[in-house]
């Protein structure tokens, strides 16, 4: 059932659009050219026809391509979420059905995707007093409270069972990394093995928050023409990042953190390096293992085994704890060196051996603006 709105509300769709199994994944020029085809398709859109022929008015659009496919977020007003979901998958099955190059590309998923506390909160209140304010504005601030809010109760065992189960089966997505990564081995208990699972499983579902999020944050930061030190509402992502940089957070170093981030979590689950490559990618790995913490706290998964695996999965990952000092209030030592670079420097790669995507190596434009 809706959650009881006459007017339209907005939501953020995420299509993930892959290649055709068995093909080559895309090289640079190719992405380029995937970009512009759904850039342009998608500007060609003021609104789509929704279930029962409702025009769906399509507000705003990000588009990131990478080898193997592309992210969309689009941003639609739409009654209810079953609206805006339908009319986003039949608009990404027309952008793919009138290009060549897209021809035989695929719709992995196409759903809007909540935090799980938020879910959770709004599929509780969908009925009766507690339910979300109608006011657009007011119930976009509400969802944009950090993350780590206090569960005012906790979930059913159905929930965390549920839960469990949806957490493993996301583990062997994680390619680059076994068992061992995570401190178990084949001689280890059921127990032993279950902790690895959850932790990896936990990472896996935090890229797909983390990633929409930082779109999500990006939107925020475009439409706004500002610096996150500048802007006076919350953010989800860019908030949790050392603060003391926050003047040279604008949308060009958002856009590059965000390529990072896919590209380090791409690595990570098509069977590339496991090594980190520069600075911004190990506080990208920081906010992955915040967020899987989170989640695996928030449906009381996080026991002892859990923990410990990612703990271990952290100590082998990050070659040393240097970018720690970024958050530090008073740093001594080689933190005061870090501090006084600029947030260009985080993408610099840490050696030959180390890839780092060429989007990433754009100097920042000093600015909010596009």
């Amino acid at each position: 059932m809706g959650i009881g709105h006459d007017e339209p509300m907005r939501y953020v769709v995420s299509a993930h659009l892959k290649i055709s199994e068995g093909t080559s994944v895309l090289d640079p020029l190719q992405q380029e050219g995937a970009v512009a085809l759904l850039q342009n398709g998608l500007r060609s859109v003021e609104g789509i026809e929704g279930p029962d022929g409702m025009n769906v008015p399509l507000d705003d659009f990000v588009v990131a391509v990478y080898p193997g496919g592309a992210i969309l977020k689009v941003f639609v007003d739409a009654p209810a979420l079953e609206f805006a979901e339908a009319s986003v998958h039949e608009l990404c099955l027309e952008l793919l059905g009138h290009s060549e190059l897209l021809s035989e590309w695929t719709i992995d998923e196409c759903e809007v995707q909540l935090h799980p506390l938020f879910a959770q909160k709004s599929l509780a209140a969908a009925e009766g007093p507690d339910a979300p304010p109608a006011d657009v504005e007011a119930r976009r601030a509400e969802l944009a409270r950090p993350l780590l809010v206090p569960r005012p109760q906790g979930p059913t065992a159905e929930e965390t069972e549920q839960m469990r189960g949806r957490i493993q089966a996301l583990a062997p997505a994680l390619t680059v990394f076994g068992p061992e990564s995570f401190g178990c081995d084949d001689d280890d208990p059921s127990a032993a093995v279950e902790g690895a699972e959850l932790a990896a499983g936990a990472l896996v579902y935090a890229i797909d928050l983390l990633v929409d999020e930082l779109f999500l944050d990006l939107h925020t930061l475009t439409k706004n023409r500002t610096t996150v030190d500048d802007f006076e509402g919350v953010f989800r992502v860019l908030d949790t990042l050392p603060e003391r940089f926050a003047h040279q957070y604008d949308t060009s170093f958002v856009r590059r953190f965000l390529v990072a981030s896919i590209a380090m979590t791409a690595r990570f689950t098509s069977g590339g390096s496991p090594m980190l490559s520069c600075v911004a990618e190990e506080l990208a790995l920081r906010l992955l293992l915040d967020q899987a913490r989170v989640t695996l706290d928030l449906y009381g998964l996080l026991d002892d085994r859990a923990s410990s695996a990612l703990d271990f999965f952290a100590g082998g990952v990050f070659e040393d704890l240097d970018h720690e000092w970024l958050y530090e209030d008073e740093p001594s030592g080689l933190g005061v060196a870090l501090l006084d670079t600029a947030v260009d420097s985080w993408f610099a790669p840490f050696g030959r051996e180390r890839y780092v995507h060429p989007y990433t190596r754009q100097e920042g434009d000093g600015s909010g603006s596009e």
